[in-house]
């Protein structure tokens, strides 16, 4: 039986990575992004009409995800990844010099926008067979295991974790499953060239992972490969 998933930032990267396979298997997908008709999400679109829907989402803008709702309303999802995510300049967010004004765009896209398409297509979810919600972080968020730097994106990977799993806590009862994932090091425009794994590769991983998840996973914190990530 095919699944139904909704992927943000579903136009590039891990997302379009996800978005390849999953069709390529014979899934349904809602490739949410600001703008789903063009470049390669535009030709998956006409590769596979029946089974690929864009949709216009700015995951930053409450009007955004409010249309956004209304258009998929009555839909169910079997799985909704939040995937979309920004880094911040790379030369202003150590203990010395930190751009402010970067460091809250970043949590408007890496901590906020998680939470708020969570809340806008829970009853989406709630409509599906899947039941699950899993988010892209990654382990420069585990406290645990981190060295000096990067504060602003590893901060914000730390804040989303918490997030989510008090959000896994409240929707537990529901029977949706709440999950967070590394990734790992991908060759996409965020973890440059030199990155040690194809974003095909993260995007098998992550979707055999998730497969094999159910509520005895809910506010786990793993690898794409189902691997356990200190907090």
């Amino acid at each position: 039986m095919p699944q139904t998933w909704i992927i943000t930032g579903a136009n590039r990267g891990i997302g379009l990575a996800i978005t390849m396979e999953l069709l390529r298997r014979g899934d349904h997908v809602v490739a949410a992004a600001r703008n789903p008709w063009g470049g390669a999400l535009a030709e998956l679109a006409a590769e596979h009409p029946a089974a690929l829907m864009p949709l216009e989402l700015d995951v930053t803008s409450d009007a955004s995800v409010a249309a956004a709702k209304a258009a998929l309303d009555g839909r169910p999802i079997d799985v909704l990844l939040n995937n979309a995510g920004v880094y911040g300049p790379r030369d202003r967010q150590s203990a010395f010099a930190m751009d402010f004004d970067a460091w809250r765009d970043v949590f408007e896209v890496n901590v906020y926008a998680p939470l708020r398409i969570a809340q806008a297509f829970l009853p989406n979810v709630e409509a599906g067979a899947g039941r699950k919600i899993a988010t892209i972080s990654s382990r420069m968020g585990s406290i645990g295991s981190n060295p000096s730097g990067n504060i602003t994106y590893r901060s914000s990977k730390a804040a989303v974790n918490m997030t989510m799993v008090l959000f896994g806590n409240a929707v537990r009862e529901r029977g949706v499953t709440q999950l967070l994932f590394h990734p790992g090091w991908v060759r996409t425009d965020m973890g440059g060239g030199g990155a040690d794994i194809a974003p095909s590769e993260s995007a098998a991983g992550l979707i055999a992972t998730i497969d094999a998840s159910g509520m005895g996973e809910t506010n786990s914190f793993r690898t794409w490969q189902g691997e356990t990530i200190p907090w």
